[in-house]
């Protein structure tokens, strides 16, 4: 089984470093527990076969600035601002975007495409997961221009109740590194137990059924296609009072596919 090390600054380094390399496919700490990071087509590969998880099935991008959510993906001014509102409020938040053409380059050219994004070339941006899973994201944009996807450390369909000796042997064996913060993610909801807490984020589509971002509704009732709250997670009661101050219209269709 790979080694865990416990979370520092000289950490992040090293993690970011292992990510670097081709094929690196480490195990990070969030707010709502363990991902698996990778950063092309072979870590890819790997995450998939460690989760035992579908290839049909995307991951996220992990994104460490607003800046980088513009570089990357298609955005409304209405978007802009629920992203900032998190963003400011610490609110950690997903949603679903088509990618801007000059943002796709920055994923590999080695047919990491078709593993982070969907049938409609959409992929969820999220922001605000938790500081030491964004400080290693940080550092491989800032630093090497590199993207971070990301998917829950963890069997498919299955929790890692927010420690690291959750992930099963098979993800542990298969990363190259493991990185233990537990006590950083019990703190996020120091309220729950690992039964009653959250363990993955609220995921908002902006696309309609084609993927094309829904439209600006500038105040009017009943503008359609609307943002859909498509997955529940932390925060949701923050990120549904967001929608409504910020969106007349928005839905609620939990388990919706992505």
């Amino acid at each position: 089984m790979t080694t865990a090390v416990r979370w520092s600054d000289d950490v992040q380094a090293a993690a970011a470093q292992r990510l670097v390399a081709p094929g690196g496919m480490i195990v990070a700490p969030t707010k709502v527990g363990y991902i698996v990071m990778t950063t092309d087509r072979r870590g890819l590969e790997r995450k998939f076969d460690a989760k035992q998880r579908p290839l049909s099935k995307p991951g996220v991008v992990l994104v460490s600035s607003l800046e980088m959510v513009h570089r990357l993906a298609e955005t409304t001014p209405e978007i802009d601002a629920l992203y900032e509102r998190c963003w400011n409020e610490d609110v950690l938040l997903g949603c679903i975007l088509p990618w801007r053409p000059d943002g796709l380059r920055h994923i590999p050219d080695d047919g990491s495409r078709e593993l982070v994004m969907d049938s409609r070339a959409t992929s969820c941006f999220v922001i605000r997961f938790g500081v030491p899973a964004e400080s290693i994201a940080r550092d491989l944009w800032e630093q090497h221009e590199l993207l971070s996807f990301a998917s829950s450390a963890n069997p498919s369909g299955q929790g890692n109740r927010g420690v690291l000796a959750g992930i099963g042997d098979r993800i542990a064996g298969a990363a190259d590194l493991l990185v233990e913060a537990d006590d950083y993610v019990a703190s996020v909801q120091p309220d729950r137990d690992a039964d009653t807490r959250w363990e993955q984020s609220v995921m908002v589509s902006m696309v309609d059924q084609g993927g094309h971002l829904v439209p600006e509704q500038h105040g009017a009732r009943s503008v359609a296609p609307v943002p859909t709250l498509i997955r529940k997670g932390l925060d949701l009661d923050r990120i549904m009072r967001f929608l409504s101050d910020q969106f007349p219209s928005w839905d609620h269709r939990h388990g919706q596919y992505h």
